[in-house]
């Protein structure tokens, strides 16, 4: 089954912050910003990066995005929007679509060490602050929380091993899937947007049809 997947198109109410989560083998950290959604506020949770050198993120900053897609986004009202199930865009998937076309090379980032001034939350926390004091229009691609309002998992979604693999029929766990992968997107109020994804190092391409690596799958370069 896929798992909730959508994306908010909102305005950022409340500072990014840095905050870290500790995984069996590393510590992630995530930008957590407070937007506002039908009256409601929700946390939104950005990866960034991990103090795992073997696993740090990939990942993409562009200031001049442009897509086709754009256009059906502007005219989309506030709110929320469930694209779970669905296998084209407006929903993202970074093997299936040419949504990261012309986008340049993936970036790696830096190893976390707690603070605010390594790649990308340096330059992401900056682009974040000005959408707040400009009152841009924010766009989150990512899960919805199982519980409370929120959105997490803004990174590539599918190519994952270990827990991560996906069992046809089974949602116990948090799996590959397709046509779920996150993004973060800025109208600047200019023919470009801005544009940040992210996939971890230990994600593979190309995936299978429930989003698992393939035997020949490698990372992402």
């Amino acid at each position: 089954m896929a798992l909730p997947y959508g994306f908010v198109k909102t305005k950022i109410v409340s500072a990014p912050q840095l905050q870290s989560t500790r995984r069996p083998r590393e510590v992630q950290y995530h930008l957590h910003f407070g937007v506002e959604v039908n009256g409601a506020q929700w946390d939104i949770a950005v990866n960034v990066g991990t103090t795992d050198a073997d696993d740090l993120l990939k990942y993409k900053l562009v200031f001049d995005f442009s897509h086709s897609v754009l256009a059906t986004l502007a005219g989309e009202p506030a709110g929320s929007t469930n694209l779970t199930g669905t296998d084209a865009l407006p929903a993202i998937d970074f093997q299936r679509s040419d949504f990261l076309a012309n986008t340049g090379a993936w970036r790696n980032s830096d190893v976390m060490d707690g603070s605010d001034q390594v790649e990308p939350v340096a330059t992401l926390q900056r682009l974040l602050s000005s959408a707040q004091q400009s009152s841009l229009d924010v766009y989150v691609f990512g899960r919805f929380f199982s519980e409370g309002n929120g959105m997490h998992d803004v990174h590539m979604n599918q190519g994952s091993t270990g827990e991560f693999i996906h069992r046809a029929g089974d949602d116990s766990n948090d799996h590959n899937d397709i046509w779920q992968d996150g993004a973060l997107l800025v109208n600047l109020g200019q023919p470009e947007w801005a544009l940040y994804v992210a996939a971890f190092d230990q994600q593979y391409l190309p995936t299978d049809d429930l989003g698992n690596p393939m035997p020949d799958s490698q990372p992402i370069s």
